[in-house]
């Protein structure tokens, strides 16, 4: 499943290197005079490299034309390319293999990347070079693995100096797919690592090309090869000798080079023959690469973390992670997982439908289920959220004060979960917080609530386990207690419920929004849908209209304002003000958890606003439309003269 645009590169990229992996099989097998393990090395870097493997293959290693090769290859630079992409393909090999085992083991990532650099080093010395060289080296096994030693460690210090840093930075930075095998992101990190790592240990192998202490580019050819002209270009006989010269002198000297004196450059001049002294300098330069190249990350990313901890999060873009970022922290913060959604609700759909309850004896009974859905909050604008019953908010509770009520709450969230009776009176064993009063509610499990409303008036209920995320993603509805006595309710001609909810969506995928650095909003809703596509609601002059606004959000304060003159505060977090204690306003603040009825009378015709005065929260991504976005609803009031 395509979640971000990265992944569309990626599987560009992965078809990319398919092809030209393809290419350089097919040509080394059949038209390439190069030894076999240096066929299947550049066979295995084009894997990790797709087409900055097939550019070192052509530019370095590929025949232009028949007989030719000994001479092609002779250059130095050509050379160090040659001993890279042996080291590479050794060492890469055995990373990879050691990566995927400590994702899947779920070993820190500070282990991983020790347990990746014994990997590659032991496939790079044991099988890559002294199994694999064996008969260009000659003696014995041990031999070789004696004499390899030195050059393959230079060799792969510096090349997993490179690419530890890198591997380890993107793997816990903001898209933590990439930690995992599963993931395409995963790979793509894998190659990008190891072409760093590739860049980083060239020159070095530059050098002990140099000095004869690796091998470089060869030239093996059959016997029907030797010699062959190229059609047309190389027919005469003097050509061909020259050829066969060529190679001969070619082969030649790569026999003498190997054998074990190779490895100590015996056959340079004094003056170019390296020393222990250069041996020894090189292995300890290149260890201090590794060594900062492992400590940098540890500055940058908790590298105490593991790849079964992070959960494939993705951060949203602009937050800060620091070296001390808990995992439960970045799991918090992550985006919701679209492959999680498992209901795509219709467009038009509206929350906070009221749920009828049934019946079991004197027992009002009502079901909620929390699902992760895929909800439009303005159209062509959809976010991925977590919900009561496929709504956002969730379906509207209502009930009479005295009533025996019981809700049967169901979990089918990827994570734990509890409900929690805002500003209720009730048995502590059925509050709701989380590990406080009540175990969470596992996935795939439910659990009951049941008590006795002994209060009345605008209350709402909300998720109170990992809060700051599930709530912001949409676990709230509204509770709305009726007096059980008709005479104590608040009289109005119409009412209206105004739940507000910050939405932060970002790079196709949603996050929660939280008043933190790159995750503050830049959607807003009333009852799960954003200006122009909020409700209208619709009056006639002289009509009184009941707005019941609930703080269901949990990012900010909302001065919540409503146009055509005052409004009559009547009642503040469900309890009703005496007459005494009533005042006119045109704004009152609604902050996370508060609530507050009003009474607003329709004076004149017209369209008349409910929006919040911070600017910034009628917008849409920072963006009107017909005259505004977020955090807006018209009252459209029909009769009488416009004045």
């Amino acid at each position: 499943m395509f979640i971000q645009p990265v992944d569309y590169l990626l599987v560009a990229w992965f078809l990319l290197a398919a092809v030209s992996t393809a290419y350089v099989a097919w040509d080394q097998f059949r038209n390439n005079p190069e030894p076999a393990v240096m066929k299947w090395g550049f066979i295995l870097v084009t894997l990790y490299l797709g087409p900055v493997g097939l550019l070192h293959y052509v530019l370095a290693d590929k025949e232009p034309r028949p007989n030719t090769h000994e001479e092609f290859v002779r250059p130095l630079w050509k050379q160090g390319i040659g001993s890279t992409i042996h080291c590479v393909a050794g060492d890469a090999t055995g990373i990879i293999i050691a990566a995927v085992i400590t994702a899947v083991a779920g070993l820190p990532m500070w282990l991983d990347i020790i347990v990746e650099y014994v990997a590659g080093f032991a496939v790079g010395l044991f099988v890559f070079q002294a199994l694999f060289m064996k008969n260009m080296m000659g003696g014995s096994y041990w031999q070789n693995v004696r004499n390899s030693f030195m050059p393959e460690f230079i060799s792969m210090n510096a090349m997993m100096a490179g690419m530890a840093p890198v591997m380890a930075i993107l793997m816990m930075g903001r898209d933590m797919r990439a930690m995992w095998p599963g993931e395409m992101l995963f790979w793509g990190v894998m190659a990008f690592g190891i072409g760093v790592g590739f860049a980083v240990a060239y020159p070095f192998n530059v050098w002990l090309v140099s000095k004869e202490l690796k091998h470089g580019l060869m030239t093996a050819r059959s016997g029907d090869q030797k010699g062959t002209a190229a059609g047309g270009q190389e027919s005469s006989k003097k050509t061909a000798h020259e050829s066969e010269a060529r190679h001969a002198q070619h082969a030649s000297r790569h026999a003498s080079a190997s054998h074990g004196n190779h490895q100590h450059g015996t056959k340079l001049p004094p003056a170019l023959a390296p020393t222990r002294t250069q041996l020894a300098t090189m292995a300890a330069f290149t260890l201090i690469m590794l060594a900062g190249g492992y400590a940098f990350p540890f500055t940058l990313v908790n590298m105490g973390l593991s790849a079964h901890d992070v959960g494939r999060s993705i951060m949203a873009p602009g937050m800060i992670m620091t070296f001390d970022t808990p995992a439960d922290a970045m799991k918090d913060m992550a985006a919701v997982d679209p492959r999680d959604v498992g209901f795509e609700a219709p467009a038009g759909a509206h929350g906070a439908s009221v749920l009828e309850p049934r019946m079991e004896g004197d027992v009002k009974v009502f079901d909620l289920t929390a699902s992760v859905i895929r909800w439009t909050i303005l159209p062509g604008v959809t976010v991925d959220a977590y919900a009561y019953n496929n709504q956002v908010p969730g379906p509207t509770l209502r009930v009479t004060e005295g009533d025996r009520v019981r809700i049967n709450v169901r979990n089918e969230l990827p994570e734990s979960t509890t409900v929690h009776w805002h500003g209720l009176i009730l048995p502590n064993e059925m509050d709701g917080p989380a590990m406080i009063t009540q175990k969470p509610i596992e996935p795939g499990q439910s659990y009951s609530y049941e008590y006795t409303v002994g209060q009345r008036g605008t209350y709402f209920y909300h998720t109170h386990d990992h809060v700051d995320r599930q709530q912001a993603l949409g676990l709230y509805g509204a509770l709305i207690i009726d007096p059980k006595d008709p005479a104590d309710a608040i009289p109005a001609d119409a009412e209206y419920m105004v739940q507000l909810q910050e939405w932060i969506k970002r790079d196709w995928l949603t996050f929660p929004s939280m008043p933190m650095e790159g995750a503050l909003p830049n959607y807003f809703t009333i009852n799960g849908k954003s200006f122009p596509a909020t409700e209208t609601v619709r009056m006639k002059v002289g009509q009184t209209l009941k707005v019941r606004f609930i703080g269901s959000n949990t990012t900010a304060i909302h001065p919540m304002h409503i146009h055509g003159g005052p409004f009559e505060v009547v009642a503040v977090d469900g309890e009703t003000l005496a007459q005494t204690a009533r005042y006119l306003a045109d704004t009152v603040n609604i902050a996370p958890g508060q609530r507050y009825d009003v009474l607003w009378q329709a004076r004149k015709p017209g369209k008349w606003l409910i929006h919040c005065h911070i600017s910034h929260h009628t917008t849409n991504n920072n963006v009107e439309t017909d005259g505004g976005g977020g955090l807006m609803v018209v009252i459209d009031v029909a009769g009488g003269q416009t004045g």
